[in-house]
């Protein structure tokens, strides 16, 4: 029997092919396709900022160095403008906005992945997504009839009580309409886009890693803090920054609730209060030649101001992205 199978004829091998990494011709089209469109990105931001540079000019050069550290602005009128206390107020607010809606993204982005049972993760994955569609008019509504009366109470709990904090302390009895209303409603808007990155950046964590953890008499909270964040922590960081970034640039909600001022104040509770956004969205229709150049300024200023946050997002990313390692 064995004799007859060292006999039986073997069959030919298939021929060898080799293989050649010269691009076809739809790897060319991909190519040229994916290499435009990412140009394109460069060529539009580059057309940005060249038509905000050349429309902002004149007011520039009316204002000079004193567009940054004037208060006033009038440049129909006395042809005094500047950014100071409006700059001030849109960092304000956008800082406020992270501060508080870092740790609500955080937990629900855990909470979703790691607690929430199987039969939950697809509605509150969906249900994070819808809420990052929610138009900022309708935030900036509900935040003005609804949030804004409710805030009142802890406003005054917060004066009364962390008062001795600088950003909280307050001269006035009067709450609303201020910085810390707008940066709660900013928070809110900004709560599905953090989450929805985050979350996405956790659940690609090793499994593997996270079960040896558990394995290994860890807790889930102990798995999390060693594994997961560890892991994710450059995406963390960007998903924060990419936060930020629509934070700064918050228009219509702003607009809204914020009795607007210009002066820089730390006392967030107090009426008052501005920021780049919300000056170009009240000032732009009633405002002449004049006051649109200085209003054009002011909008690259935020525009110089929000590439600056992206490219620090960037390097810090790329610095901590190395560090993706899981230490048991």
């Amino acid at each position: 029997m064995v004799s007859a199978l060292a006999d039986a004829p073997v069959a030919p091998s298939p021929e060898r092919r080799d293989l050649h990494d010269t691009p076809t011709v739809g790897d060319r089209v991909f190519r040229t396709v994916v290499t435009g469109a990412a140009w394109s990105v460069l060529v539009v931001l580059g057309l940005i900022g060249t038509f905000l540079s050349l429309q902002a000019w004149p007011a520039l050069h009316d204002a000079g160095r004193h567009f940054f550290t004037v208060f006033e602005w009038d440049p129909d009128g006395t042809g005094r403008f500047g950014i100071a206390a409006v700059l001030a107020g849109t960092v304000t607010i956008a800082l406020l906005a992270l501060v508080l809606a870092l740790p609500v993204s955080l937990g629900t982005a855990l909470f979703i992945n790691e607690y929430a049972p199987k039969r939950l993760y697809g509605a509150l994955t969906m249900l994070i997504d819808l809420l990052a569609a929610i138009p900022s008019l309708i935030f900036g509504m509900w935040g003005l009839t609804y949030l804004q009366p409710h805030l009142e109470g802890t406003s005054r709990w917060l004066s009364d009580h962390v008062g001795f904090v600088p950003i909280f302390s307050t001269n006035r009895p009067v709450f609303g309409s201020s910085m810390f209303v707008c940066g709660l409603v900013v928070a809110l808007m900004i709560v599905p886009i953090i989450t929805s990155v985050t979350r996405e950046v956790l659940s690609q964590a090793p499994r593997a890693t996270c079960e040896a953890a558990l394995a290994l008499g860890g807790s889930r909270w102990g798995m999390i803090r060693r594994v997961l964040l560890p892991y994710g922590r450059s995406g963390i960081v960007g998903a924060s920054m990419l936060g930020l970034g629509r934070a700064l640039g918050e228009t219509i909600a702003i607009a809204l609730i914020l009795s607007f001022n210009y002066r820089i104040t730390a006392h967030v509770l107090e009426p008052g209060g501005g920021s780049i956004a919300g000056l170009i969205a009240n000032s732009f229709p009633e405002a002449g030649d004049a006051g649109r150049h200085a209003l054009v300024a002011a909008g690259l200023a935020l525009f110089v101001l929000t590439l600056a946050v992206n490219t620090v997002a960037r390097i810090v990313v790329r610095r901590s992205a190395p560090s993706r390692q899981v230490v048991l």
